[in-house]
């Protein structure tokens, strides 16, 4: 996906960007680049597959979500090198986004990567996502809790619905085997407050791979046990 298409097929889908938003996302690639040849951010480099597996596909959560352009608070449970929600908050600069992840390099990657771009209303967490929930700061305290790539749904919902508040929203962007995921979360979803509202279900451009954006709604308090202890929703899921 060269840079004129990103710039089309997002205005055909209603975000239109700046020149400053164009540099941003210019700069992101260039530090994304860069850092990697120090550790491990992303197996993909070429710019033109960096725009859409990295840039658009984590832009694509806004097409099935109509609240981005509030200022929402957000949390990005294991977003990695920033996916998806700093290509996310270049394109919604009101967005307030916090990032948890268990590995302190990457922390460091992002706290540089936010000075550079110069994003404000953006906080870094080095901490497992089990413990970062149980934290009475943090737990029950965002308007969307938002995962790409991170864990299977059973895992993911343990990880993530404990952070969103009462009305909030757990977005997760998945792969192909979404659907089956999904079954398989179906007691864990009730069991932590969620309701599934939808599966949204297109093809990436170009490449046509299948994506789903699963948008869960929390109505119910999470009970306090949950998430387990670290290392637990992995072993032993909500099945």
């Amino acid at each position: 996906m060269s840079k004129q298409q990103f710039t089309t097929l997002l205005e055909e889908k209603g975000i239109s960007l700046s020149s400053f938003q164009l540099e941003q996302f210019e700069r992101y690639y260039q530090l994304l680049v860069e850092w990697n040849n120090k550790m491990n951010l992303t197996a993909i480099t070429d710019e033109d597959e960096v725009y859409l597996k990295h840039f658009y596909d984590s832009i694509s959560a806004a097409f099935y979500y109509d609240h981005m352009n509030e200022p929402l608070k957000v949390v990005d449970v294991g977003a990695g090198a920033g996916f998806p929600s700093i290509p996310l908050k270049i394109c919604f600069p009101q967005l307030n986004v916090s990032i948890v992840d268990s590995l302190k390099k990457r922390i460091g990657f992002l706290e540089h990567l936010a000075a550079e771009l110069e994003l404000t209303n953006c906080s870094f967490y080095h901490d497992r996502a089990e413990t970062f929930a149980q934290n009475k700061k943090h737990r029950e305290s965002y308007d969307l809790v938002i995962a790409r790539a991170v864990a299977r749904m059973p895992v993911l919902t343990e990880l993530c619905l404990p952070l969103a508040k009462v009305d909030g929203d757990l977005l997760a962007m998945k792969g192909a085997d979404a659907t089956e995921e999904l079954k398989e979360a179906t007691r864990a979803i009730g069991l932590l407050g969620g309701e599934v509202i939808g599966d949204n279900q297109f093809k990436l451009p170009i490449e046509e791979s299948e994506r789903h954006i699963i948008l869960i709604h929390k109505n119910e308090k999470t009970p306090k046990k949950y998430p387990r202890k670290p290392g637990t929703p992995n072993k032993q899921p909500l099945l």
